[in-house]
C-alpha cells in the first residue's frame, strides 16, 4: 500500500513530504520511486475522488484570507 500511494503522489508532485518514523516506512518510500503505475490504474485509483475545500489553517493559506484574522499569530503572544 506504501508503495502504491507514494508512487501516485510521486506522479503528482515534484517531492512529497513523507513522515518516516520506523525502517520500513523508508524502505517503502524507496521501493516508491521504482514503482511506477500506468494510466489505467492512476484513472482507478482517482475515480471515486472527490475534491473538497481546505479547512484549518490550509484555508488561511489563500491570496484571499490574507488580510483576514487568523487562528495562528505572527508572535506577539501575552503569556
Amino acid at each position: 500500500m506504501t508503495e502504491i500511494s507514494l508512487s501516485w503522489l510521486l506522479a503528482k508532485v515534484t517531492s512529497p513530504v513523507v513522515g518516516a518514523t520506523k525502517l520500513h516506512h523508508i524502505e517503502g518510500a524507496v521501493k516508491a520511486v521504482d514503482f511506477i503505475l500506468s494510466e489505467e490504474e492512476m484513472k482507478y485509483l482517482e475515480e471515486r475522488y472527490v475534491p473538497h475545500s481546505l479547512v484549518g489553517v490550509m484555508a488561511q493559506n489563500t491570496v484571499s484570507a490574507a488580510k483576514e484574522k487568523h487562528v495562528w499569530s505572527t508572535g506577539n503572544q501575552k503569556f
